[in-house]
């Protein structure tokens, strides 16, 4: 969730500083495409920074989204059967996410819808492209693909947006993952990645530790209450999950001020004003501002939002957590020490007063500003240019690319039914372990208890 902003609230946007320009790019200057995916706001967040690193290092930077690739225009139904899936079945994408883990990532529907994109994405990249950058999951299947049978011959480097790693994200083909902690990239290898570089985040310099001015001026900003503590609640661009429980908890607990925003759900917005929740924004512009003025972070899904208020030196907890990569974000930041994951109700109150104005809140302040740091060798933008410059060897095609393609009525076939059942579903998760059939079961046997626990999840120091 990048950067979210209230019509309601137009104070919102006085507080935005100003975001350094890219510097000019020199004639001859090496090229790089960025795939990504505009499926909520985290992956284009990612890829946003990286561009304006790369473009700093002097180079060309393409933007690309793996949607606008995908044929039929079907990218939005993707995106919206995503979304109602999380919305409106979050037990089916828990379902999902863990099968998909236990399977290993993709599977034979997945492969051959994802393969309906790659004579696209190679029409896309600019034939002067020295390398590409996926940070999005599909992408990195799509642009692995085209590497190993030979058709892409500049290297493909993925980087891992989140702290936890699904299989999905490590694709064979790829050659170089880039992972912002060693907690991920630990997973990632786990998941077949061979060579992985801990290069640390990808978070706008807008993003940094205030001090009480910043603090102060925010507030006014907001027209926040000037000495209360204040407990930011975010939920992704779409405001997805129990945000109104939440906020409900926080208020009646007296010990913060809940703060929430809803991105894009201006719905959302409008009901937790109705219960009483006096702010409550849709999209606000200056979400550096807005987290200088608060205290703590209470996050759902642990993606983008959390690297951020970890740059600001805001401690972070993850709390009632969406289904699927929000469960083992919160696994993950709380193995890395960055972020505590409260589990249990009856413990809300004790933590976040331990981490608005106790010793746990000290810890996680130091472990999030050190995250950003220890940024090695100029951080991720810094190693993409580095890769770019010396290239890699092309890999040797596989026997498969030698075959001869299916015959035309065939290959519609198989694509009008993966995009069938893609666009109907998850996108990256519900076509990503099965053929038809053993999706249908997978679905039809709905959440059982070892679901509901993720992987990465550990059993001790429960708060």
């Amino acid at each position: 969730m990048p950067y979210l902003g209230s019509p309601a609230h137009p104070r919102a946007l006085a507080g935005a500083g100003p975001r350094p320009g890219p510097a000019p790019v020199p004639a001859g200057a090496g090229r790089v495409a960025i795939v990504s995916a505009s499926i909520g706001a985290g992956h284009d967040g990612a890829a946003a920074e990286l561009e304006r690193r790369l473009t700093a290092h002097g180079l060309l930077v393409d933007r690309l989204d793996l949607l606008d690739l995908l044929p039929a225009r079907i990218g939005p139904l993707v995106r919206d059967g995503y979304h109602r899936m999380l919305v409106q079945a979050p037990w089916v994408y828990q379902r999902v996410y863990r099968s998909t883990e236990r399977a290993g990532g993709g599977g034979p529907l997945a492969r051959a819808f994802l393969r309906t994109a790659e004579e696209r994405m190679l029409r896309a990249l600019h034939p002067g492209t020295r390398a590409v950058v996926s940070t999005y999951p599909g992408a990195s299947r799509v642009l692995g693909g085209l590497r190993l049978r030979g058709r892409l011959t500049v290297p493909v480097l993925t980087y891992l947006t989140d702290f936890s790693v699904h299989p999905l994200w490590v694709a064979d083909g790829v050659d170089i993952h880039l992972a912002a902690h060693t907690v991920p990239a630990t997973q990632a290898r786990a998941a077949g990645a061979r060579d992985l570089r801990v290069c640390g985040p990808a978070v706008d310099p807008r993003f940094r530790p205030g001090g009480p001015a910043e603090r102060a001026g925010a507030r006014a900003r907001f027209g926040l209450p000037r000495t209360a503590p204040l407990a930011l609640l975010v939920a992704g661009s779409w405001g997805v999950g129990p945000v109104r429980q939440v906020a409900a908890e926080l208020r009646e607990s007296g010990g913060a001020v809940p703060v929430v925003v809803c991105g894009r759900n201006e719905a959302l917005a409008e009901q937790l004003r109705a219960d009483g929740i006096a702010y409550a924004y849709g999209w606000v512009d200056d979400m550096p501002g807005l987290m200088h003025a608060a205290d703590v972070l209470v996050q759902n899904a642990g993606g983008l939002s959390s690297l951020e208020a970890l740059a600001t030196g805001l401690p972070v907890a993850s709390y009632r957590c969406i289904p699927g990569h929000g469960l083992t974000n919160a696994a993950a930041l709380e193995e890395a020490g960055a972020a505590v994951w409260i589990r249990d109700p009856g413990r809300l109150d004790a933590v976040l007063a331990d981490l608005i104005d106790g010793p746990l809140g000290r810890r996680q302040r130091a472990a999030g500003l050190a995250l950003f740091a220890a940024e090695p060798e100029g951080g991720p933008a810094a190693e993409i240019a580095r890769v770019q410059r010396a290239g890699l060897p092309a890999l040797p095609p596989r026997a498969a690319a030698r075959r001869r393609r299916p015959a035309g009525r065939r290959l519609l076939a198989t694509t009008a039914v993966a995009c069938g059942v893609w666009a109907g579903a998850v996108g990256t998760g519900m076509a990503a372990a099965y053929d038809g059939p053993g999706m249908v079961h997978a679905i039809g046997h709905g959440l059982d208890l070892d679901d509901a626990r993720p992987a990465h999840a550990p059993e001790s120091h429960r708060p």
